[in-house]
């Protein structure tokens, strides 16, 4: 009988990640590079105080500065989960180092500087995956899915409630989060455009009210928005960063064990077939025809739970490795942002914004 020779399994090393911005998010995005085996966690760059303490905490090397960071050593993505004012800045760095890039949603402050910055990466084919990382989460593709196989017929309406209640501590330790273009419409509507957009289709109009922050600071602390969507569809959706409540995507969808889970939702889809709820998946029917006469039948639907940002990170290494294109492009987070801004725009002067293609 012939020798075998056993073959030793080739060992695949870790793409290597710069993590750029420490703060809440950043964090949370250190964890999960620390646990995933497919990842290594190299560097962290922030130029707080506290900043070089987390890096040793997570056994990273730090950087006061992503400028630094690029000179010392090479990396194989970098994740930018930075205030938005600097997106821009970091992403031209990462594009001059040919290095692939996940940014934290707003993409930038403004429609136009993300239009310059998503056409140069796509100039230089660096990719870029934009941070809604709620669109990885199981229950939103079962969502998308219920609305592509008809469960529901033609999506006519859409109601978005965002209400819940900052501390004072989240604004005091982030001044930039008090000053104007960071209130809730930038800062946290931009998942809820994302979200709809991708379950109902592109919003082309929309027409929205905002009211100043009774905290004093330079932003907005509530805002409402109708919107339109390109099949016809009608949206409404509301905001809010100081109202105590049960209904926000972080309340409701336990996707973040920092909030304390609520049994409440956050969206409604309606359709000429039926309606559902996000995040309970909870699908209404008639027993027949549409009639509203006739009895509703509810069905709560199943799906798998799994973390998001870790399902984000998995595929941003797919994105590293040419073996993915960006589930959220860069052009895509600008096609959000645009929608954001229109909302902001249309606060300001109570006007109809549409948004042409």
């Amino acid at each position: 009988m012939p020798h075998l020779t056993k073959i030793a399994p080739v060992k695949i090393a870790p793409v290597k990640i710069a993590l750029v911005g420490a703060g809440l998010i950043g964090k949370r995005h250190a964890k999960i590079l620390q646990a995933l085996p497919e990842t290594e966690l190299t560097a962290i760059i922030d130029p707080m105080d506290d900043a070089k303490a987390v890096a040793q905490s997570f056994n990273s090397r730090f950087y006061c500065n992503i400028e630094a960071a690029f000179a010392s050593e090479t990396f194989d993505g970098c994740i930018l989960a930075t205030p938005t004012p600097l997106h821009v800045a970091q992403g031209m760095l990462c594009i001059q180092h040919q290095c692939p890039m996940l940014i934290e949603k707003p993409i930038a402050t403004s429609a136009a500087a993300a239009l310059e910055l998503v056409e140069l990466s796509e100039q230089h084919d660096i990719p870029i995956l934009v941070g809604h990382h709620r669109r990885y989460n199981p229950l939103i593709l079962r969502a998308k899915q219920l609305i592509t196989q008809g469960e529901i017929g033609d999506v006519r309406a859409i109601q978005a409630v965002c209400w819940f209640y900052k501390p004072d501590k989240y604004f005091n330790d982030a001044s930039w989060r008090k000053l104007k273009g960071a209130g809730p419409i930038s800062v946290n509507l931009a998942h809820d455009i994302d979200l709809l957009q991708f379950l109902c289709g592109d919003i082309i109009s929309v027409q929205a009210q905002a009211a100043q922050s009774k905290r004093g600071f330079e932003n907005e602390d509530v805002a409402a928005a109708l919107l339109r969507f390109n099949n016809g569809a009608i949206g409404t959706i509301s905001v809010s960063d100081s109202v105590v409540s049960p209904w926000s995507w972080e309340m409701t969808s336990g996707e973040n064990p920092a909030y304390h889970k609520t049994t409440q939702n956050t969206y409604y889809i309606g359709g000429s077939k039926g309606a559902f709820s996000v995040p309970d998946l909870n699908l209404w029917h008639h027993e027949k025809q549409p009639d509203w006469f006739s009895p509703l039948l509810s069905q709560s639907l199943e799906y798998q739970a799994l973390d998001p940002l870790a399902n984000q990170m998995k595929h941003f290494v797919d994105v590293i490795q040419k073996q993915a294109q960006p589930l959220i492009s860069g052009r895509q987070g600008y096609k959000t942002l645009r929608v954001i801004e229109a909302i902001q725009q249309s606060a300001q002067s109570h006007a109809l914004i549409s948004l042409t293609p």
